[in-house]
């Protein structure tokens, strides 16, 4: 729906970003801010994409012919982008999947589309860590899943504290990854520490 009560109008939408620049002290009629409120929306569109995305439906393609392949399936080292919910500030950051599979597997390209929908929400850290995590379980059914993310909070290092070069580390373990400590080390172990890498 559309204005009303339903989700705002672009019309709507460009004039809030118009009040937000005259509240910060600016002129939006001036020349440099005319296009802003609409280059503004147009963001916010790529920014939230995820609100219009399935995560669970891409997850549904899975394959079966595995040839018995029964050891741990990990991907790392996913560029992400979000938002913290609370200042709208971005989250800059990479996360790290690991499963056991019980006779199905998923296309890895899935996993990271799996992040970047959940990713293109508004978030905070630990509730994306689990969504990522949750969904993975539910629809795959392994015998484990791992994630652990690592990223730079904007929030954090542009406003407030103002502290350069600080991470946030989030882990969720599931199934044989929490009750294993053997399987959870070589999870671990397998995505190294790539939190020197992480982009800023």
């Amino acid at each position: 729906p559309q204005g009303a009560g339903g989700r705002p109008t672009r019309e709507e939408a460009e004039q809030a970003v118009r009040v937000l620049l005259r509240w910060a002290g600016d002129d939006p009629e001036r020349e440099g801010l005319l296009d802003t409120p609409k280059r503004v929306a147009r963001a916010y569109e790529e920014y939230f994409v995820g609100y219009g995305q399935d995560p669970y439906a891409i997850l549904r393609r899975t394959f079966e012919e595995t040839n018995g392949y029964d050891e741990m399936v990990v991907l790392r080292d996913i560029d992400f982008r979000s938002h913290c919910e609370h200042h709208v500030a971005p989250i800059v950051g990479r996360a790290h999947i690991g499963y056991l599979p019980d006779h199905r597997v998923i296309g890895i390209s899935k996993l990271a589309r799996v992040v970047d929908v959940f990713a293109r929400r508004l978030q905070i850290q630990e509730k994306l860590t689990a969504e990522i995590a949750d969904s993975i379980e539910s629809v795959l059914q392994p015998r484990g899943v791992g994630v652990v993310i690592e990223a730079a909070h904007h929030c954090m290092t542009t406003r407030g504290v103002s502290k350069e070069g600080v991470l946030m580390v989030t882990s969720r373990m599931l199934g044989a990854f929490r009750t294993d400590p053997k399987t959870r080390r070589e999870f671990l172990s397998m995505i190294g520490n790539p939190a020197a890498s992480v982009p800023r």
